[in-house]
């Protein structure tokens, strides 16, 4: 199983877990996919676009299971990165972990390292 990350906040999380898919964050909404990394990319993504935020949630996602609405797509220095067309079922979801902030950088689960 090819496993991609997402970064969100936790109201997102507990909304999405209700409601059984996630739609996109408020940039993914804007850029009409939804944004996700790869486990190479993911610290720099909390880097470039979460620091110093708390309450956040880390989620793995089963990247097979989302067929041919997943595409990868150059962005940061051409690098391909994952982005979903459609809404993420939760059924993907493999984990979702907190993601915390100790002050100076975010602490991965060591799932996520794995």
């Amino acid at each position: 199983m090819a496993i991609i990350f997402k970064i969100i906040d936790a109201p997102a999380h507990r909304a999405a877990t209700l409601n059984g898919q996630f739609a996109g964050a408020e940039i993914d909404l804007k850029d009409g996919f939804i944004h996700f990394s790869t486990a190479a990319q993911v610290a720099e993504t909390a880097k470039r676009h979460f620091a110093g935020r708390g309450n956040l949630m880390l989620w793995a996602i089963d990247a097979d299971g989302l067929g041919t609405a997943l595409k990868w797509e150059p962005s940061r220095g051409g690098e391909l990165f994952p982005h979903l067309y459609a809404p993420l079922g939760m059924q993907y979801v493999v984990w979702a972990k907190p993601l915390a902030w100790d002050g100076t950088a975010h602490v991965f689960p060591l799932e996520a390292l794995a």
